[in-house]
């Protein structure tokens, strides 16, 4: 049975040239645009793409030949397409009943947070897991070229002083599982991040000149790159990237693109060298260094006085970057004293 016209403008394939026109419902149940006695178009509903109905906005149908028909009467299209648009249509009947929108929007918040704060770390600990080695070194070799590209300058630190170093960090790696095979030790002029000192998933552990200048000694120095051998054996460095990544498409998600945003994260230096530790993870490396430099024979709070130095820069306003990766509280600073002396004990 033909239905009442619905009034509206028809535009011919790939032409902007407007043709007022009307559509209705054949007896068949095509759906046909007629201007006069020409009919302009004719498809079956289910071969129409319909666009949604939002508020009072012209309504679109696309035929499969290419041409458009464009409508203001929302209700008359919803007559004509029947089933065909009813999914559409519940994006309009949520906008008209405004609670309904709240509860929707209410549930969707939901949603993301239970995914942030369940989903996200159970993906992370199981992609860590299945992570094979190859992973890590792709993901290290990017990130130190792109940091070497963007942040860092080559190393003015004299040779003999990165000897010493070297020598004294191998002694400490020598004693962790991966072995002195499993890490490498990087020198590089630190420029706007100034005194750092992080590590890359593979092992790699840069250290700046501004933190060795900074450090009260090499006992210091070396406490940091023990503190940061924890983090790799404990591979927080890689389980923050994964973090960050799925964060981010997370946030992509709901922004209705989760294009290359996750992976830039997961290749770009500037983000490896930004990403802060959570509490936990700094209380481990702390651990870390404790155990290690004891082992090492060395002074195992050693670390405390490099922390002090920052924090005291911390409370002049002058803090660092690596304050903002690795906050040296007083509580940190206790904690690592009292677990320096404990293990002394034992």
């Amino acid at each position: 049975m033909a239905s009442e016209p619905v009034r509206g403008a028809w535009f011919p394939p790939g032409s902007s040239r407007k043709i007022e026109a009307a559509i209705s419902k054949a007896g068949d149940g095509d759906l046909i645009v007629v201007a006069g006695e020409a009919v302009l178009a004719r498809a079956a509903p289910a071969e129409i793409e319909f666009s949604a109905r939002v508020g009072s906005i012209p309504r679109r149908l696309s035929f499969p030949d290419g041409s458009l028909f464009e409508t203001a009467d929302n209700d008359g299209v919803d007559a004509l397409a029947g089933a065909a648009v009813r999914a559409a249509g519940a994006v309009h009947q949520l906008e008209r009943f405004r609670p309904r929108l709240f509860v929707f929007a209410a549930l969707v918040v939901g949603l993301c947070f239970l995914i942030y704060r369940f989903a996200v770390p159970a993906l992370v600990e199981v992609a860590v897991a299945i992570t094979p080695p190859v992973v890590p070194q792709l993901m290290s070799q990017g990130a130190l070229a792109s940091l070497d590209e963007t942040l860092l300058a080559k190393s003015e630190l004299p040779e003999a002083r990165q000897a010493s170093i070297r020598e004294g960090f191998s002694a400490l790696a020598a004693l962790t599982p991966r072995g002195q095979g499993g890490y490498a030790l990087h020198f590089r002029k630190g420029g706007s991040i100034g005194p750092n000192a992080f590590a890359l998933p593979d092992g790699s552990i840069i250290l700046t000149d501004e933190l060795v200048a900074l450090a009260p000694g090499q006992d210091a120095v070396l406490g940091v790159l023990a503190h940061e051998i924890g983090h790799v054996e404990r591979e927080h460095s890689l389980r923050q990237l994964y973090r960050a990544a799925g964060i981010a498409a997370l946030i992509m998600l709901i922004g209705g693109d989760i294009g290359a945003g996750a992976e830039d994260i997961l290749v770009q230096g500037s983000a490896l060298a930004g990403l802060s530790y959570s509490r936990g993870q700094e209380a481990e490396a702390d651990r870390s260094s404790v155990e290690l430099m004891l082992r090492a024979g060395k002074d195992p709070a050693a670390i405390v006085g490099f922390l002090e130095i920052m924090r005291d820069k911390l409370e002049k306003g002058s803090g660092t970057d690596f304050l903002s990766t690795h906050p040296a509280t007083q509580q940190r600073i206790e904690a690592v004293k009292a677990y320096a002396e404990e293990l002394a004990k034992k």
